[in-house]
Order: structure tokens, then C-alpha cells, then sequence
């Protein structure tokens, strides 16, 4: 077998690039005021929370959407980061399996889940008299095809870790310097995500990922998707923990998983884990 090429060790920031740029994001939220936070309970979005909380105190809110597309076991996750970093937090109900536009799952199905989301916080903020909502996206996710960014420039929400000039890095490393729990939790995103574009997002075939992913966490995987592609499953794990997945003994495991999920071929990605690879055809058109 052919040895894998592990990934290079991310540069570690610089402190004093760090400080500056924690300290810009510390003034572009002191200078809000009663604020909004939508938080997913992903790093960037709980360090974005903690932030707000530090800067403004109980005039902030965290605000977690309570929808089939986040995995169950998140939810505890958010609270419970919450309660330790000591911010305000609420969940709403979102309902964008209500949305034909966002289950029949075309290259724009982000939007109208952030559009779902925003809507309804947007409510809040009215009700409440709030006149900022910020949410968690970094510099690193300009690169990548997220049409929520567009969402969020409808509703006007603001970036305030873009224009900290943060990326994901810098980030963990906040969190990390902060004593944060969460500073180096795996990178996480909607279930609906693992669908490829073209295929129809039901509550079913959400949660069907999810029970596999549940499954693959408790085998100890850290980092790994599970892509749906109908009878057949496509799992992609890191590069780093691929040696773990490429044996018999876990091959039989993960076919035992997978298959009385409904999946008639269960394969693993050779390439691991990879952000966004289901956005492949979006960038070449041509390709089946």
C-alpha cells in the first residue's frame, strides 16, 4: 500500500498580529449595541458569542436555530459551551423544510436556509427593539461557495470577524489562548450539506446521515462526512485518521453501519475529508 502524504502543520499566527486583530474585533463590537448573534456552536461562531459577550455583556444574545438540518447532538454541544463561557443564549424554531426552494436543493439551498434563519431573527430584533445582528462567518469563507453570505447582506448582518480580518487559524488560536472548550472542535456543517445538489433534502435522508455520523463518532472519528449519493454512501475521513479507516476489520464495521441504513454500496473517499467537495460541479460544469 502506498504511503499517504499527511497534511503540512497550519503556520501558527503571529501573537502580536493576533492581539491587534483581537483587539480590532473587541472595537467593531464595542461600538454596537444590543446584538444578536447567530450561534451555531461551531468554533467560529462560539468565539464570535464569547466575544460579544466579553465586549457587551448581557446586551448580547446567542441565538441557535432548532431545525432537522443541525445534528441533535449539537444542540446540547451549544448550550452547554454557552453555560461555560457564561453568554446569553436562546434556540429558535426554523422550518426551511417547509421551503420547496430550499428541499428541492439547487446550488442556492444555503441561501434560503440562512434566509429562513435571518428572517427569524430578524423578527426578534424587532420585537425586542435590537438593532444589530452579527453572525460568524471568517475571512477563509470568502473563498468558498456560500451563498448564505448573500443572505446576510439582504438582511443586513454584519461580519464583524471579517472585518477583524480573522481567518479560521486565527480563530482557534483565540480560543485556544482563551481557554475556550471549544477552540479545536472539528469543523462542522448542516446536515443537508452531505446532499449532493440535484437531489432533494427530505427530513428522512438528513437524518439518516446523521444516524451514520452518530455511528462513526462512537467507532472514534474525528473528522469525516458521510456524502449521500442515494444507494450509495461516500465517506470521506481527514487524511490523518484515513490509516484508521483502511482496514478489513474497519471495513466490516462501517459496511454493518451503513448498510441497514438503506445503502446498497458503502465506499470510502481515498482523497479524505475535504471542505466543500460536493461544490465540485459548481465550479466545473462539465464534469457528470
Amino acid at each position: 500500500m502506498a504511503t499517504l502524504v499527511s497534511l503540512a502543520a497550519p503556520v501558527q499566527p503571529d501573537p502580536a498580529a493576533l492581539a491587534r486583530k483581537q483587539q480590532a474585533l473587541f472595537n467593531i463590537l464595542g461600538s454596537f449595541g444590543e446584538t444578536l448573534v447567530a450561534y451555531s456552536g461551531g468554533t467560529d461562531s462560539a468565539y464570535l458569542a464569547w466575544a460579544a459577550n466579553k465586549i457587551l455583556g448581557s446586551r448580547a444574545v446567542a441565538i441557535t436555530a432548532d431545525s432537522a438540518s443541525i445534528p441533535e447532538s449539537h444542540k446540547p454541544d451549544a448550550a452547554e459551551y454557552a453555560r461555560l463561557c457564561g453568554f446569553r443564549h436562546e434556540f429558535i424554531q426554523t422550518n426551511e423544510f417547509e421551503n420547496p426552494d430550499y428541499v428541492k436543493n439547487d446550488k442556492n439551498r444555503c441561501f434560503h436556509c440562512k434566509d429562513e434563519l435571518f428572517m427569524r431573527m430578524e423578527e426578534i430584533a424587532n420585537e425586542r427593539r435590537i438593532p444589530t445582528i452579527i453572525y460568524g462567518v471568517n475571512k477563509d469563507d470568502l473563498g468558498d461557495y456560500r451563498p448564505g453570505q448573500q443572505a446576510a447582506k439582504i438582511h443586513q448582518v454584519k461580519a464583524p470577524l471579517v472585518e477583524a480580518d480573522l481567518t479560521k487559524t486565527e480563530i482557534r488560536e483565540l480560543a485556544r489562548l482563551a481557554g475556550l472548550p471549544f477552540w479545536d472542535r472539528p469543523a462542522a456543517a448542516c446536515l443537508s450539506s452531505r446532499v449532493p445538489y440535484g437531489t432533494p433534502v427530505t427530513v428522512a435522508t438528513i437524518k439518516t446521515i446523521e444516524t451514520g455520523e452518530e455511528a462513526m463518532k462512537s467507532l472514534g472519528f474525528r473528522q469525516f462526512r458521510v456524502r449521500y449519493h442515494g444507494d450509495l454512501v461516500r465517506l470521506e475521513v481527514s487524511r490523518e485518521e484515513l490509516p484508521q479507516a483502511l482496514n478489513l476489520e474497519m471495513a466490516g464495521k462501517l459496511t454493518e453501519i451503513f448498510k441497514p441504513l438503506g445503502f446498497h454500496y458503502v465506499t470510502l473517499d481515498l482523497e479524505g475529508y475535504r471542505q466543500g467537495s460536493l461544490n465540485l460541479p459548481l465550479q466545473n460544469p462539465s464534469q457528470d
